[in-house]
């Protein structure tokens, strides 16, 4: 290797470490987000709750980063957005450690909600600070965060499981508020000062919310989020109904499925009109094969299937709300960030009492078409060329 190849080497690694510091935040968060559900059992016996209220540590998260997602650029129009995400990233640490330390679940649950304000802010600001740090590589950046997401929901679950098995479930919210320190020094120490848009605030907001395209291509996102979220929590109870003894490397296959839909979401961004309709097409294919199936290997297809288009969601519909909005692409990250929380919460919920009344084929069912209205919606919306 020459000095002059060295040097361009050395170049693009610093020009990626920014984005490699605000994956790894994101990762974070996500799994302090789903941590709950790895220590569910012991976690509520600990506080002396039910584990029906216990769970509404994930259902608190999802909330507060609904209310928080739109309005904090809103509260902070002029802040660095590089300060920004440190900060949040300090607050989600501290908030690990609430959950960690609490003697009640009152405690628990405020911990929770600045988790959910935590994590919706920096999914907000995270792409923008992203594309700012390496201008030009708006793709790239998108699968690289969304990317984070998919390894946290992979990995993060196992990990917690193994620790609270080991050393208690207090022990796996205080690693992860170590782990989120560390994200906030590297966040600090990487990317660089990110100025606030100039039009940035309650302004910008409205009028993102007067692009008549951009509202509806938000509301495909609740429905595709929807789909699958009266689905997901239940996806032990769907393999458990075919297969128990293969529910771990199915949950898994899901997981490395996933990160080959974040993957494909890249590099089919060219065409982000049917890959954003694509994602929840496969979406509904899974969730009908999960539904019906009755050998493994027809399971199996479900559940990858499943894994796969639900995971290329995040990074086609990223795309495809700043490409149509891309004057105000940080308002429309927001509205996107809403959509996800708000149908987080309503999709677990409806699918919640759908599988009380009918059962989980029913839930995934009703999943399987709710994603599917979303891939029309998607597929007749028009997005401008890059």
């Amino acid at each position: 290797m020459t000095i002059e190849q060295d040097t361009r080497s050395g170049t693009a690694s610093r020009e990626w470490t920014p984005v490699i510091a605000l994956t790894t935040g994101i990762a974070l968060l996500v799994a302090s987000e789903f941590l709950p559900a790895s220590v569910l059992p012991a976690m509520a016996a600990d506080l002396g709750v039910s584990e029906g209220t216990a769970g509404l540590a994930v259902a608190a998260t999802a909330i507060a980063g609904a209310l928080t997602a739109p309005s904090i650029a809103v509260l902070l129009p002029r802040a660095d957005r590089r300060l920004v995400l440190v900060a949040l990233l300090a607050a989600g640490t501290v908030a690990n450690l609430a959950v960690a330390i609490a003697p009640h679940f009152a405690l628990l649950l405020a911990g929770r909600l600045v988790l959910g304000v935590a994590i919706a802010g920096y999914w907000s600001f995270a792409f923008g600070v992203g594309t700012h740090a390496v201008p030009g590589r708006n793709r790239l950046v998108s699968t690289a965060l969304a990317f984070g997401v998919s390894v946290a929901t992979v990995v993060a679950l196992p990990i917690a499981s193994l620790v609270s098995d080991a050393l208690g479930w207090r022990a796996a919210f205080v690693g992860a508020a170590a782990l989120g320190a560390l994200s906030a020094v590297a966040v600090a120490a990487t990317v660089p000062p990110v100025p606030a848009h100039p039009a940035a605030g309650l302004a910008m907001l409205r009028r993102a919310v007067r692009n008549r395209r951009l509202v509806a291509g938000v509301a495909c996102i609740v429905l595709v989020a929807f789909g699958n979220f009266a689905a997901y929590p239940y996806i032990r109870l769907a393999i458990e109904r075919v297969d128990p003894g293969s529910t771990a490397w199915l949950l898994l296959a899901w997981g490395i499925g996933g990160m080959a839909g974040t993957i494909a979401a890249g590099a089919l961004a060219r065409w982000l009109r049917p890959a954003a309709a694509l994602a929840p097409v496969l979406i509904a294919v899974g969730l009908f094969l999960t539904a019906t199936a009755t050998t493994l290997p027809a399971l199996a297809v479900g559940v990858v299937l499943w894994g796969f288009g639900f995971n290329m969601v995040p990074v086609a519909t990223q795309l495809w709300v700043t490409r149509v909005e891309p004057e105000r692409a940080e308002s429309a990250m927001s509205l996107q960030v809403t959509a996800f929380q708000v149908a987080i919460t309503l999709g677990a919920s409806m699918g919640g009492v759908i599988v009380d009344a009918r059962g989980v084929g029913p839930a995934l069912i009703v999943g399987a078409s709710v994603a599917a209205v979303a891939a029309l919606g998607f597929g007749l919306l028009r997005v401008p060329r890059e």
